[in-house]
């Protein structure tokens, strides 16, 4: 088994994905619904193969190029959890884990990944799904394990933690190892946006970078029905202010050389980031680029699976199907 093949389902911006090419894995198709989510994979990867249409209504029998691959990935949309206690859930959030679940009937995949909140892997509320992926995945010849990482353990400058289930064929799954943490040190916000709120000539930038010396709170990007981004409900918006960041609103653009920094004037003394900036704290390379308006980019970019944890993940995979 050489070269390995996935398909990637709720794609959003590629965060998934990325990580899984990096780690050896070509990609046979990928989708998602939302137009702007797939403007940003045809932009970033020309030669993918992406598909704009909802999960609930793909019908794998019209891409055959789905059939036969070594992963099914699914970074699905968040289940409500204590980081999105502010979303109202439309019901769909749950379809697609079940429509995800239902899909390795037809393509049969040698791997599932699907990668949500931490607590569907082990919260009673979420019992009634684990135990319907369960038997599902047992009928199918799958062995299964579900599992919690932090990505700040992955060299992602963010407290956030993945609940994760992983299923192998029966023949390679005692061969799995979920991954271990890279980095022993988390990276600090200052740490990864230091050159970046640098390269305007900011004066402040060490001062802030100095103060910001911890792994953000957990990015999200909430949902269609909201309004402007922001990064978070109350609670992340007191950690952000602790970092020097004003977490209400994004700014346009990094701050320039005339921008005073001064936390004790509150709100307005703050730093605002950039949807670009908040890409590199989910672990998104520089060049990335995230197309659509502010608000549609940053829902991208808190919606996604960072990359470094998705390359973790396919690595631990790759080696298992290739033992």
């Amino acid at each position: 088994m050489s070269g390995l093949t996935f398909v990637d389902v709720c794609s959003g911006a590629g965060g998934l994905a990325l990580g899984l090419e990096r780690a050896g894995f070509e990609p046979r198709l990928l989708l998602d619904e939302d137009d702007d989510a797939c403007r940003t994979l045809r932009t970033n990867r020309p030669r993918w193969n992406v598909l704009q249409t909802d999960l609930l209504d793909f019908d794998p029998s019209e891409h055959p190029e789905s059939y036969d691959v070594d992963l099914l990935s699914a970074g699905l949309p968040r289940v409500k959890s204590n980081a999105t206690t502010v979303r109202v859930e439309s019901g769909d959030e749950e379809r697609l884990l079940k429509a995800a679940i239902y899909l390795t009937h037809a393509i049969k995949p040698r791997a599932l990944l699907v990668e949500n909140v931490p607590t569907l892997a082990h919260s009673d509320r979420f019992r009634d799904f684990r135990e319907f992926a369960r038997a599902e995945m047992e009928h199918l010849g799958y062995q299964f394990s579900w599992f919690v990482l932090n990505a700040a353990d992955f060299g992602v400058p963010q407290d956030r933690k993945q609940g994760v289930l992983i299923a192998i064929k029966e023949q390679w799954f005692p061969s799995f190892v979920p991954p271990t943490p890279t980095r022993a040190n988390h990276m600090s916000v200052g740490e990864a946006l230091g050159d970046s709120m640098r390269s305007r000539g900011w004066q402040d930038a060490d001062r802030w970078a100095t103060q910001a010396a911890t792994v953000a709170p957990t990015l999200v990007g909430g949902s269609r029905n909201r309004g402007g981004a922001d990064l978070g409900p109350s609670g992340a918006k007191r950690k952000w202010e602790k970092l020097g960041v004003n977490a209400h609103s994004l700014g346009n653009e990094i701050p320039g050389p005339d921008f005073m920094w001064a936390p004790a004037l509150g709100r307005e003394g703050l730093v605002r980031l950039t949807v670009e900036q908040t890409a590199l704290l989910q672990g998104f390379p520089a060049d990335w680029k995230i197309t659509g308006k502010k608000t549609a980019r940053y829902r991208q970019v808190g919606h996604a699976s960072p990359p470094p944890v998705g390359e973790a993940l396919g690595r631990a995979v790759a080696e298992a199907l290739r033992s």
